[in-house]
């Protein structure tokens, strides 16, 4: 079974990460666990001039890298398969594509624990993931 567990570097996230390991018992085997960080873009318009698509994707993947780090020792340290990316882009949508084009069975991801409406204004991450995936997403207090 493929659980998608996107990683931002939070211990909200190391938090939904460590109920997926806890619980491993609950999913049927062999569990694999997909780890994803997802940079937002931080270059436009004229600072692409300055600096290079192959510089701006060393630094997406040196940041990504670095967040994936802890979550990567624990599911190693758990003796679980393991597979991690670092992708760019829009958060939630890279989510919800990442966990339908990988077969993902579903999300297990953080969120900060407010109240929908409170999201809703927000327009938290794991509120778009909701929306936009097409399996279960299990979140996290």
């Amino acid at each position: 079974m493929k659980i998608l567990v996107p990683i931002d570097g939070s211990q909200n996230a190391l938090r939904a990460l460590r109920h997926v390991l806890d619980n491993r018992a609950w999913y049927s085997e062999p569990l694999e666990v997909h780890l994803l960080n997802v940079q937002l873009p931080v270059a436009s318009g004229g600072v692409k001039m300055f600096i290079s698509q192959d510089q701006l994707n060393e630094f997406y993947e040196e940041q990504g890298q670095a967040a994936l780090k802890p979550a990567r020792d624990l599911v190693q340290a758990a003796g679980l398969a393991c597979h991690v990316r670092v992708g760019v882009g829009d958060t939630a949508a890279m989510i919800a594509g990442y966990a339908r084009d990988e077969g993902c069975a579903f999300i297990v991801m953080g969120t900060r624990g407010l109240g929908s409406i409170a999201n809703m204004l927000l327009g938290s991450v794991a509120t778009k993931v909701i929306h936009l995936a097409e399996v279960p997403v299990l979140l996290i207090k």
